[in-house]
């Protein structure tokens, strides 16, 4: 046994022993609680939900409605930060009632100075990080892995999503990968439910009563149900986080196996049938054709719930017109970059169909569907969706669409069909395989014009603090055989104090998942990561030491040729109030095999290059009305050099106004030639209500050339519904200027008017 053995064997001991050690935390931290509660039999604390015929008023008024009277209040909020393990500093209530199609949280969060609250958005979504907040998370098949997250703060903002194993979603990317996280992240904020929420500050505080119909959200059939639940508090004013259900300072809400029980609650049988048309009105110009175009569509969704689990939903003539656009992004290297799916129909169950590293490799990337290559949209049909929980913990998910085919015939349509099965086991544990089909349909489709990919996955806890996962995926695509596959595995220890994970992975060179996503692909990697948390006792208004060192290496997967080598050393200090500075070293090394033009007429040659950088980031209290940050890279870049600047400008006033001006600049300077690139952003909201907002989105990117405006104005009714009017102005700097050069066709104007709603055809 040689000595790299001897040591993965001694680490693995070592873990085993220490995975009870967050349990055993959490437990200390209940039997220590001052407040008197029912626990279950292994130590959570419980909630009991009481039967009501008289149900609240809905108008944020917890202590004036007799509503809650027999409602016994679950309180005892023990902070997870700053002063973990300690009772909050305030007291919070939470009452919890139903009906037959309703269940009620009473939230009752009291403060000594009223005047202290802080509110810093009123939009649909908007982050409740830097803003007094209360969350809920809803475990309803008691899986301890996945659930329903909703929230709001004291102006009643509705903020919901969905939970994915949990939140830690189907696998893990490189250490210190910058990519924006995909549907495979764990949570899924885009997925919007139909709720309602009001809220008021008063002389004790502030309160707010949520009302949760059962048709929105998946529960095993059955009258009788038990489901995990747990409860969090934000106090702004003193960065500090509390929870119902304690849970040791490396873990958050979405730590469902920590979570408490919600019990008493007969849920009747429910018949769920919604229908969402919308009507939709658009005049373009564009600047290959002066003339202006005025267009009228319609189309609708529909979701009927099979089962209390199962939910089918339909679509026909799916348009995305309100969504806000992309963030523009600026790629200096030779792979591809990754954009978010925000598309409503994608985003319900969105977890389920995740298998990949999330931003790195993911098997189904809904975005193929219905988006082309250069972000332009393809025409959907329609399509539908079925998924959910058929008993046993066993998810499934089967999921149809058909695109129109594109630019005069010169594209065919296309069918895409995913296939998905998920077994979850106890202990943060499942196993799951998946199918993605695409076949060119119609008379224009050529024979053999498809691609399929074939993925199995899985995720063991071991503990509290030790997770393995990984997945292995096959391509197929006609006329290729050899070298198809990618795979994944990677662990993770999580304790109170130290992080440390790793992993290993292949994408061979013929890997082509085209209902999928890809950074890159011939290479074979290893990655890993270690973090320190500290906490000082009240040392110069320190809250956390933060350390750490990621490193990953990438090796041609033929050759074993080093391609790239990246390690990143990090000092991270943040203060009570939040603010944080950031210093570190990046040591890089780069493999080109092939020469890439990285800017116009400006190009790296094939060869090795080994360069280090110094990377310096403060950003201030971001709860404050006004507040910034700033990144600054500097160093060694492709046998050149590289400056890297990031100012960033947050501005709010109260609850309806918040503005964010931000800028990208590199200046790189490389033996084939200089250039500069900026990318510029403005992003404004105006709320007027908590469902009435304006919004602009200005975007400057000299590397594409291009200036986009996205204008929005949105009367939102229930489930992000509602009333949208969307301007869309893209142009090129070289419009008028340079006649030599096409006028790329997205260049023009576009207006839309587009009218949705919700009809709950049984209620």
């Amino acid at each position: 046994m040689n000595g790299l053995s001897r040591s993965i064997i001694i680490f693995c001991v070592a873990v085993v022993w220490l995975t009870d050690s967050a349990v055993g935390l959490a437990q200390s931290l209940i039997d220590n609680n001052v407040v008197e509660r029912e626990l279950t039999t292994t130590g959570f604390p419980v909630a009991r939900a009481t039967r009501v015929e008289r149900i609240p008023t809905l108008d944020g008024d917890v202590l004036n409605d007799s509503a809650w009277a027999d409602a016994t209040p679950g309180t005892g909020f023990r902070q997870n930060t700053p002063d973990d393990g300690q009772p909050a500093s305030e007291r919070t209530e939470v009452f919890v009632v139903y009906n037959d199609d309703t269940i009620f949280f009473g939230i009752v969060c009291y403060v000594s100075d009223p005047s202290t609250i802080i509110v810093s958005d009123s939009r649909r979504d908007s982050s409740l990080q830097e803003t007094d907040s209360f969350q809920l998370i809803l475990d309803t098949y008691l899986d301890k892995q996945n659930g329903f997250v909703f929230g709001t703060n004291p102006a009643g903002v509705e903020y919901d999503g969905q939970v994915t194993n949990e939140g830690q979603g189907s696998g893990r990317g490189f250490a210190g990968s910058q990519q924006q996280g995909g549907s495979g992240g764990g949570f899924n904020l885009n997925w919007d439910g139909v709720w309602q929420v009001n809220a008021r500050i008063s002389e004790i505080g502030w309160t707010a009563e949520i009302a949760i119909p059962f048709r929105t959200i998946r529960f095993p059939s059955g009258e009788a149900q038990t489901w995990g639940i747990n409860f969090q508090r934000n106090i702004r004013a003193r960065n500090e986080q509390s929870y119902w259900a304690p849970l040791p300072r490396q873990f958050n809400l979405n730590r469902l196996s920590l979570a408490g029980e919600l019990q008493g609650i007969d849920v009747p049988a429910q018949r769920n049938l919604k229908l969402t048309p919308y009507l939709l009105g658009k005049t373009i110009q564009r600047k290959t054709d002066t003339k202006t175009t005025a267009l009228g569509d319609f189309g609708a969704d529909l979701k009927y719930s099979v089962t209390p689990s199962m939910t089918l939903d339909l679509s026909y003539n799916t348009d995305f017109a309100q969504v806000e656009v992309d963030d523009q992004q600026i790629n200096l290297d030779r792979f591809n970059l990754f954009f978010p799916e925000k598309r409503p129909f994608f985003l319900e169950n969105a977890g389920l169909f995740s298998v990949g590293q999330p931003g790195q490799i993911e098997v189904f990337f809904s975005r193929r569907i219905g988006i082309s290559g250069n972000g332009s949209q393809i025409p959907i049909l329609g399509g539908g969706r079925l998924s959910g929980n058929v008993g046993n913990n066993t998810n499934i998910g089967f999921l149809n669409m058909q695109t129109e085919s594109v630019s005069a015939g010169a594209s065919p349509s296309n069918n895409f069909t995913v296939a998905r099965v998920r077994q979850d086991f106890a202990n943060r544990s499942n196993v799951g395989a998946m199918i993605v089909n695409r076949s060119a349909t119609g008379g224009l489709a050529a024979e053999k014009d498809y691609n399929r990919s074939y993925a199995v996955d899985g995720r063991f806890g071991l503990g509290q603090t030790f997770t393995l996962s990984g997945f292995a995926v096959e391509t197929e695509t006609p006329g290729v055989t050899t070298d198809t596959h990618a795979y994944a595995t990677s662990f993770s220890y999580d304790s109170e104090h130290y992080r440390v994970a790793g992993g290993v992975s292949a994408v061979a060179p013929n890997f082509n998942p085209e209902v999928g996503f890809y950074t890159r692909r011939g290479y074979r990697g290893v990655d890993g990561t270690v973090r320190a948390k500290f906490r000082p006792d009240n040392s110069w208004g320190i809250h956390e030491l933060n350390p750490h060192a990621t490193h990953y290496t990438i090796l041609n997967f033929d050759t074993g040729q080093q391609e790239t080598q990246y390690s990143h050393l990090d000092s991270t200090m943040e203060w009570q109030n939040g603010s944080r500075l950031s210093t570190a070293l990046n040591l890089r090394k780069e493999g080109v095999v092939e020469p890439f033009e990285i800017a116009s007429g400006v190009n790296v040659a094939a060869g090795t290059y080994d360069h280090s950088e110094a990377q310096i980031r403060y950003y201030t209290n971001r709860g404050a009305p006004l507040s910034w940050e700033v990144q600054v890279v500097s160093g060694g870049f492709f046998g050149g050099d590289r400056v890297q600047l990031r100012p960033q400008l947050n501005m709010r006033v109260g609850e309806t106004f918040n503005a964010e001006v931000a800028l990208d600049r590199n200046d790189v300077t490389l033996p084939g030639g200089s250039f500069v690139t900026n990318l510029g952003r403005v992003r404004v909201n105006y709320s007027f209500t908590t469902r009435m907002f304006l919004q602009a989105l200005v975007q400057y990117n000299d590397r594409s050339e291009l200036w986009s405006s996205n204008i929005r104005f949105g009367l939102l009714s229930d489930a992000n519904t509602g009333l949208f009017i969307v301007y869309n102005d893209i142009k090129f700097f070289h419009d008028n200027l340079d006649p030599r050069r096409a006028i790329p066709t997205g260049a023009g104007r576009t207006l839309t008017l587009k009218y949705s709603q919700v009809f709950d055809v049984f209620h």
